[in-house]
């Protein structure tokens, strides 16, 4: 039992699996398929049922009544001997059984022709009827190369009776009509559900760009909502939303700056009573106190000002890299920069991003030797890789430094921890980007900061 579960898991992952892979991966193409599937299961229904029912039935008919005709024009020459009967008995069959026949007196059917032959559709059911209604006597069918009448061949005993049968008399148009009607029909409801349809992904595939332009950062327009009840509602939604977190944005800067610029004015007066004190080492310890406020203070109007009010621009980002490099270098620290390909522009703001990339720099630098930068340009994103031979970061704490004010030194000691804000302000950049930063290990053992960007 256990054997034949297992069989039968592995069976719907194999055809889970290959379904999944055939079907379409946009909405478009499943909401075609849904249309689509159902016509075409309805199409194969109703023409097999047709087929079986109405066109055999139909064909059957058509091929008895010609059988019939022949029969009787046999019965009557029988009847009727003479020629001049004979000749009124095919000129009747001419003008009213639409049969063209003739006699070939003297003449014999090859034997057992009417049992070698391979018969189609049509040709079969009017075998079945002259065996039916000529049980005895030899008979042989064919068909033009234009299939536009049947010659049928009866062995009479003094020759050979010929018949021709016009198209029309065996076929019936009514069954092509009805075929084409049905696949015109279907056509056309087809294409009345393709503009439907199209129609209402157009508002799927505007809310979609304004999300992801909004999940960049980038100014997005209010649009007015359209489509389906439902889109609409997602619509409504998405520019409440929009506008809910644009405030809370505003209201943190606002209250952030606010309350920034209040702490300098009591450090201003504190720097002037400082200047004042004589030296000594209770004005050193003070004027250190500070200075850290002042650094903490402008941490926090850092982190404040985000990078909402900055648009986005068309920026060569090799070169504003190397800027950072370059001024890195001027601190005494030890970096290298790579880009591939060495010049190439994205859509980015480039004084937060230079800020963030700057603030990881200063980060690495502070508990390592050397730096490694890495920017590669891909067709779908961009990747930058900061490498350092620091002692790094455990696994554990990695997604914990992303927080706001949390340091990995315990101590308040600026020097060596920092006021906590560098890396959120870092992530806060990058998703305001539409992208991603993760930590991981370098290399070189020591901490490795990876950043992918959307192009």
């Amino acid at each position: 039992m256990g054997g034949l579960a297992r069989l039968h898991l592995i069976y719907k992952k194999i055809t889970g699996g290959f379904l999944k892979n055939l079907m379409p991966r946009t909405l478009f193409g499943r909401s075609i398929l849904i249309v689509v599937l159902p016509i075409l299961l309805l199409q194969i229904l109703v023409t097999y049922i047709f087929y079986e029912r109405h066109w055999d039935d139909v064909a059957r008919r058509l091929a008895q009544g010609v059988a019939g005709d022949v029969a009787a024009v046999i019965s009557y020459r029988d009847r009727f001997p003479g020629e001049v009967s004979e000749a009124d008995i095919l000129a009747i069959a001419r003008s009213q059984m639409r049969l063209a026949v003739s006699i070939r007196d003297g003449e014999t059917l090859p034997e057992g022709s009417d049992k070698q032959q391979s018969f189609g559709f049509l040709e079969s059911h009017l075998v079945n009827a002259l065996r039916e209604s000529l049980p005895a006597r030899p008979f042989h069918i064919s068909t033009n190369k234009k299939l536009e009448s049947v010659i049928i061949l009866i062995q009479l005993p003094d020759g050979i009776l010929q018949v021709i049968v016009r198209d029309k008399r065996l076929f019936s148009t009514t069954t092509y009509i009805f075929v084409m009607w049905m696949v015109a029909i279907s056509l056309v409801l087809l294409g009345v559900a393709l503009m439907f349809l199209r129609n209402q992904m157009r508002p799927i595939r505007q809310l979609a760009t304004a999300a992801e332009q909004f999940g960049k950062g980038q100014f997005v327009e209010d649009f007015k909502p359209s489509g389906a009840q439902e889109i609409r509602s997602a619509s409504r939604a998405f520019h409440v939303m929009k506008h809910r977190i644009l405030r809370q944005i505003t209201q943190r800067t606002e209250m952030l700056a606010g309350v920034s610029h209040d702490l300098r004015t009591p450090l201003t007066r504190m720097k002037l009573q400082l200047a004042m004190m004589p030296d000594g080492e209770s004005r050193s310890s003070l004027e250190d106190d500070v200075a850290d406020m002042e650094k903490m203070v402008e941490g926090y109007l850092a982190f404040a000002r985000g990078q909402e009010a900055e648009a986005v621009e068309d920026t060569d980002l090799p070169e504003l890299m190397n800027d950072i490099v370059t001024n890195a270098r001027r601190q005494g620290t030890a970096v290298s920069l790579t880009t591939k390909p060495e010049s190439f522009r994205a859509d980015i703001r480039p004084n937060s991003f230079k800020r963030c990339i700057t603030n990881l720099v200063n980060n690495a630098a502070r508990y390592a030797d050397e730096i490694w930068i890495t920017v590669e340009e891909t067709p779908s994103e961009i990747v930058i890789l900061i490498d350092d031979d620091g002692p790094g970061i455990p696994a554990d704490k990695r997604r914990d430094v992303f927080r706001p004010f949390f340091r990995l030194d315990p101590s308040r000691n600026l020097e060596t921890g920092g006021s906590g804000l560098g890396m959120t302000i870092a992530r806060d950049v990058i998703h305001g980007h539409g992208g991603q930063i993760a930590l991981g290990q370098a290399p070189t053992g020591g901490l490795r900061v990876e950043i992918r960007l959307p192009r």
